[in-house]
């Protein structure tokens, strides 16, 4: 596969992923999770996409650095031993490679995403 110089993300038609993301299990609540990975780097160093999630609690443990704008919903993202931080709608952020902690969705999410996965 070759990307060409720019790469415009469709709008969540790639096939869904339903399954919980490799590190996340829900710890209250009943929330699910969608998505889509629109966009992989030809080297195969990042990928970007949608997710969709459903209020609830998600324990995560990251491997790998993301970068977040969220276009729906709102979450409390807190780092063990750390302080939650409240994200909403238009909230662009970072979350750390080796990130442990919980996602706590207070409102149906939407959001972008970029993975650096090397």
């Amino acid at each position: 596969m070759s990307n060409t110089p720019v790469t415009r993300l469709p709008n969540r038609q790639a096939k869904s992923i339903t399954d919980p993301l490799p590190g996340w299990t829900a710890v209250a609540g009943d929330p699910s999770m969608t998505t889509w990975i629109e966009y992989t780097a030809d080297d195969g160093s990042m990928i970007s996409g949608w997710w969709e999630a459903t209020p609830g609690t998600w324990h995560a443990k990251y491997e790998s650095w993301e970068f977040i704008h969220l276009m729906e919903g709102s979450a409390i993202i807190t780092p063990e031993g750390g302080e939650p931080v409240e994200v909403g709608p238009g909230d662009a952020f970072v979350i750390e490679k080796d990130f442990v902690g919980t996602w706590e969705i207070t409102a149906p999410i939407v959001k972008h995403f970029a993975i650096k996965l090397k």
